[in-house]
């Protein structure tokens, strides 16, 4: 008997083909997420051009690294879906929080850049947002992390067979051409009854 895992799924053992290669697709995802952290690196940030490329580079190597455990839904069929709810709670609140700081922390004269400072300014918080500022790509990190933890997978609805879906309607209207048949039979078998009644007897 297969031992179970820790959140109750069969835990892989060392000779599954799945399990190695769940292992192999994990491995070569973050890879590739350094890669591009490497890349962003290179980019830099001197620039408001240049920092958004960067941001939008490590916010991808975030969301890369969580979709990488979904690696084999299609096989198990399940599909992956966003939940409405799931998306206004949690990523929502995030994607407001993560797009003012960093709009907030851009270099230069950014879009909306002093729009924003003027706002926090205003409500006390300019102070938390520039602090934050510095943490700009482990913000953009995280936004990518929430993005792809929003998904879901979840099963495939099933196909409805045209024939069992019918099959309701088809039972109905066999019910009905039976009743029919029952009403009509007894009048046919009374007027043939009246007919030999009425029939003369020869002498």
């Amino acid at each position: 008997m297969p031992e179970r895992g820790i959140i109750g799924g069969p835990a892989c053992d060392r000779h599954s083909l799945s399990c190695v290669t769940r292992g192999l697709t994990l491995a070569f995802v973050a890879g590739l997420a350094g890669l591009g952290l490497w890349g962003a690196a290179q980019v830099g940030t001197g620039t408001t051009g240049r920092f958004w490329i960067t941001m939008a580079v490590i916010a991808t190597a975030g969301l890369l690294l969580v979709l990488a455990t979904h690696v084999g839904t299609w096989t198990k069929g399940l599909r992956l879906r966003t939940s409405p709810t799931t998306f206004l709670v949690a990523f929502l609140p995030v994607l407001v929080c993560v797009g003012w700081i960093l709009i907030a922390n851009q270099p230069g004269n950014g879009w909306q850049e002093g729009r924003i400072d003027s706002w926090s300014s205003s409500i006390g918080i300019l102070g938390v947002v520039k602090d934050l500022g510095i943490w700009s790509g482990v913000l953009a990190f995280g936004f990518g992390v929430m993005l792809a933890l929003s998904l879901d997978g979840v099963p495939e609805p099933a196909p409805v067979d045209p024939a069992a879906a019918d099959e309701p309607v088809a039972s109905e209207r066999r019910w009905t051409a039976r009743r029919r048949t029952e009403d009509v039979a007894p009048v046919t078998d009374t007027a043939e009854a009246d007919t030999r009644t009425q029939r003369p007897v020869a002498r």
